[in-house]
Formats: structure tokens, sequence, C-alpha cells
């Protein structure tokens, strides 16, 4: 579903915590309960823990570490510090893709077979070994099993040799390379190969390859406990030093901002308006990354062929919202500054610049222009009012647009837009609602407006972004439930684009079917960008160093989200 499941905490920042009944501690001796290992080569540090804190907010509900589970349900842990893919690739900058539990992989010339090579010596935190089978079987539990590949296999899998797989594909191949290489858990045949469907079932005891296992008893509503692995494949640098890892649920984000800046909670990633000031207070304590990745928008259910009803139909409607933002507003009195300027084209204009075919699309207008977003009105037929709103044929511009309540940076965002839109004559109506309730509107089509946020998806490469929103494969009538595409969005050269992004590895191939996507969301802006919204990190450095930051930004560091680079920051830290 195309919705921000685990988006960020936005809410009020302000106010003190009872920290006391939290339990929080910096360093403990063996929380879970499990026996002090070192890892082979690295420092022995039995004592040491970080507290990480990746947004949950009142107890977990079920001991899920299923890599399988496609609904979402698999705690934090799961991906990256439990399992490993076989290569990770870095979002936050442009890079090589880290090798993983892969050594290397090459395309053949026609783009059907990708070949692996897998890292040799690596095992399992049970001990066991981890070979060519156990990732053969994991590829092709993939491509396979209909409740994940939806229905659709594209390729096999098998073992050339114990050092090599080979993935045949039924047809070009070369833009799935990031979905398979970086996405897919590798977990040990011997434990899955009898389970009928392994996206159902919670997978209480993990066995993987990560550089943490979970604690013996390391599982409780309030916290989850990981232990350093001990039979992990990395040496000097790629060898965790940090013996205990304790992800920690919170009662509110006022606990969590106070917890962090008591040293309680070592890494979290939540928007902090004040956050310069806490970590000016901090004497050097605390310190942040902000890697600004998701686009957050204005989405329209835009397409009445489908079902879509109200002013947010007519593209003039969608241009003239475009121009009567301002941007730079909305960045600083809900965005705290911290969001950086977002490009027509739903592409970054920073890792994806390259892939911007037209240099005046690299940023959206920063300040309103309302005569602009009147004059593009007027010319489609709409008429100013004797109440300041524009009609046409009997109705008003007047729209509802749904965000979620306690998302305080959007909700502030939706209020601005009130008085923005109105200096442009359009009426906008704010329904701030329950989270589950805003999803279900966007993915059934009940709704005009929504805010929501344009994610990257596997890699930086367009072809993901656009697949994920605009193929007309993944959107549904209204009323019915859409897998991705909750704008409606419907375009016949768009899908023949992106078809051909799917079979080619040709450069200016793709560059000319980027121009030809690019240029229907100018005209037809199914999503209206605002600007990308922060990404923010805080850390304090008071049990640990090593964290990202400006400039050595070696991993995409958020800790929610299935973020795969969360095995790797772990693994970088050290103690202090």
């Amino acid at each position: 579903m195309g919705v921000s499941r685990f988006r960020k905490m936005g809410l009020s920042l302000v106010g003190v915590a009872l920290l006391a009944s939290l339990g929080l501690t910096g360093c403990s001796n063996n929380p879970g309960g499990g026996s002090s290992t070192g890892a082979d080569d690295g420092a022995k540090a039995d004592d040491s823990a970080i507290t990480v804190f990746s947004g949950q907010v009142g107890n977990y509900t079920a001991p899920n570490f299923n890599p399988f589970n496609n609904t979402g349900a698999f705690l934090q842990p799961t991906q990256g510090a439990i399992y490993e893919s076989l290569f990770y690739f870095n979002k936050a900058q442009v890079s090589d893709p880290v090798p993983l539990l892969g050594q290397s992989y090459s395309w053949n010339d026609d783009g059907t077979v990708l070949t692996i090579k897998i890292r040799e010596g690596v095992k399992f935190s049970d001990g066991t070994a981890m070979t060519a089978d156990d990732v053969a079987f994991s590829l092709n539990l993939y491509a396979s099993e209909p409740s994940m590949n939806g229905g659709t296999q594209r390729y096999d899998v098998k073992k050339v040799d114990d050092t090599t797989v080979e993935l045949d594909f039924y047809e070009v191949g070369f833009t799935m390379e990031a979905a398979i290489v970086s996405t897919q858990a590798i977990v040990p045949k011997a434990l899955w190969e009898d389970i009928d469907d392994p996206t159902s079932g919670t997978n209480e005891n993990p066995v993987g390859t990560g550089p943490y296992m979970l604690a013996d008893n390391g599982y409780t509503p309030q916290a989850i406990t990981l232990q350093r692995n001990p039979n992990y494949w990395g040496t000097g640098d790629e060898a965790p030093t940090i013996e205990w890892v304790r992800y920690v649920t919170l009662a509110n984000a006022d606990a969590a901002t106070t917890a962090l800046q008591q040293g309680e909670v070592d890494w979290m990633g939540s928007f902090l308006p004040t956050l310069d000031d806490i970590v000016a207070d901090s004497n050097g304590a605390i310190t942040y990354s902000n890697t600004p990745l998701n686009t957050t928008s204005l989405f329209a259910c835009m397409n009445p062929d489908l079902g879509c009803s109200g002013p947010q139909t007519d593209p003039a409607v969608r241009q003239a919202m475009y121009y009567a933002m301002d941007r730079t507003q909305l960045n600083e009195q809900a965005g705290a500054g911290f969001g950086t300027p977002a490009s027509p084209t739903l592409l970054l204009n920073t890792v994806n610049e390259p892939q911007i075919t037209n240099q005046d699309w690299l940023e959206t207008p920063q300040t309103a222009d309302p005569a602009k977003a009147k004059s593009l009105l007027e010319a489609a037929g709409w008429a100013l009012g004797d109440d300041g709103i524009y009609a046409k044929d009997g109705q008003r511009l007047s729209m509802t647009v749904i965000d979620v309540s306690g998302w305080t940076d959007y909700n502030t965002i939706a209020q601005l837009l009130v008085g923005q839109f109105a200096e442009a004559g359009i009426e906008l109506i704010v329904s701030d609602i329950a989270q589950n309730a805003w999803t279900q509107a966007e993915v059934s089509g009940s709704y005009q407006l929504s805010l929501n946020s344009v994610n990257m998806q596997a890699s930086s490469d367009p072809y993901f972004l656009y697949n994920y929103y605009l193929s007309s494969g993944a959107t549904a009538k209204v009323g019915e439930s859409t897998q991705s595409n909750n704008t409606r969005y419907s375009n016949t050269e768009v899908d023949d684009a992106i078809a051909t992004l799917a079979t080619t590895n040709d450069d200016a191939v793709k560059a000319e079917q980027y121009g030809i996507i690019q240029q229907h969301l100018i005209d037809e802006m199914p999503m209206i960008p605002i600007y990308v919204n922060s990404a923010l990190c805080e850390y304090n450095n008071s049990h640990a160093t090593g964290w990202p930051e400006e400039g050595n930004l070696y991993v995409f560091p958020l800790p929610w989200g299935g973020n795969w680079g969360t095995g790797i920051l772990l693994r970088t830290v050290r103690p202090v």
C-alpha cells in the first residue's frame, strides 16, 4: 500500500516525562539475561550497551521477527541487525552497493542472467554455516511465493557452485537488481523449508547472520534486547563491539526528548522542532544528522474515470495549488527549517539530479504566486465568486484535505495551506483523523486531498519510485484497495515508459523515458510536492561514538521504517 506506515513521530515535543518508570539505562550488565560473549576479533566490551528509540509509542504487541512478513508487522531490528541481505544500497548518498552476504554480482549482456558471488565463511547466529544452498533457497522463496511476489514469478534461482548462485529471468531484469540483492533476507534453509506460508507466523526465535541476535529472554512488550552475535562474519572495522543493543518503547514524544537529553536513549529518529537548542545546550553530548529523503506532498484523488470526484480532478486546480504554496513558510513554520526544496519530478534533486531531464524542474517555487494560480484557474473556466472563492458549473472550488491527527508538522502544513490557498481563491477544509482511518481513506480512494510523502523505494533508481506511485497496475477504482498508486493515476504513455525502464540498461533510453514521465508529472501533478521532509536522527555520544554525520553518511541512519542499514550502523559505532 502506498502509505507511510513507518512515518516518523511528528508529535509536540514539550513538557517533562517521568522517566523513572521507564527503567531506561545507558549501560547495564547483561540486560537481556543472556550469557556474555565477544566477537572473535573485536574488542571485548561485555558491559557496553546502547539504547534505541525507534518511535514505538506504547507496548510492542508481539515478538514478531519474521523477515518475510509483508504487512510491516515485524519488529525494527529484524531487517539489518538480525537478518542481512546480500548487499546494502545507501539511500543517503550516491555510492556503490556495500557487500554483505554477497561479494559481487554481474549481469549477462542481455539482462536475463544475474550471477551473484557469495561471501565465504559466513555462519548463522546458531553456529551453522551459511551456504549457497541457503542463498538460493531464500531468493527462490521471494521468486516463487505468491504472497511475496504479488503472484508474478520473474526468475528462477539455482546454485552454480559453493560460492555462486544464478538468477535466470523470464524477461530482461536489469531494474530488479536492487530489489533482489538489497531487500531480501537470507535465512537458513533447514529452519524454513518445511513452512507452508513463510509470511505467516512471528518467528519468535530468529536465526540470522546479522551482527546482533535476540538475547535470552530478549523480548518484552516494553523492550527488545539484542546481544552481539559471536559468530558474525565481520572482522576489524566490520565487527560489532557494542555488546548489548536495547530497543525501547516510550510513553510519548516528551519522554523521548527527555531520555535523549539525560543520556538514557543513545539513538532515535524523531522530529524535534527545538533540536538546535537541545544540541547547543548539551555541550557536545548530543549530535544529529539530517538526510531528507521523502517528499512531503499533497496527494490528490485525481482520476474521475476511476471514481474520484471533486474539484481536484481538474488538472488546472492541481496546477493552481502548486503555485499557491509558500513553501518557505511551510518549511520554516511546519518543518522548523529542516526540509529542503523538492523537485516537481518527485525525484530528489540531490542524489537524482542527473535523472532530472530539465533544469527548470530541479526545484519547486519557494514562494507563492497567487496571480499565476488564478490565471490558470480562469483559463480553465473557473470564475471568482463574490465570496472570494472560484466556482465552475455551479461547483465551488472547495476541497477537504485529510491528515493524521498528532502529526504536528503535517497538521501545521494543512492549516497554513488554508490561508495560502485562500489568497488564490481556493477553499481548503482540514480534517485531522486517526492514522488507521487516514490509511483506509487513501487506499480506498475515499478522499479528495491527503497529506502524505513520496518515499524512495528499493534504491535511488527512478524506476522504482515511478513504478510504485504511477503504474496503472498498482491502482484501482475508488472503493477498491490499491497496491501503492493511491492517487488513481493512469496514463498509457507513462505505463509504456515504466515498462521500457524495466527492460533496459541503456542510459540514453532511460533518459528519454524519464523525460516522458516527468513531463506528464509537470502537466498533471497527481502529487503536488511541498518540500523534502527532514529525516532527523539524534545521537547521544555519552556511551558510543561513530554515528553517521554530515560528510560521513555511511548509511541511511533512521532507526525506523525497516531500514536495512541499521545493522551496518550498529556494527560501526564504538563504546566510549
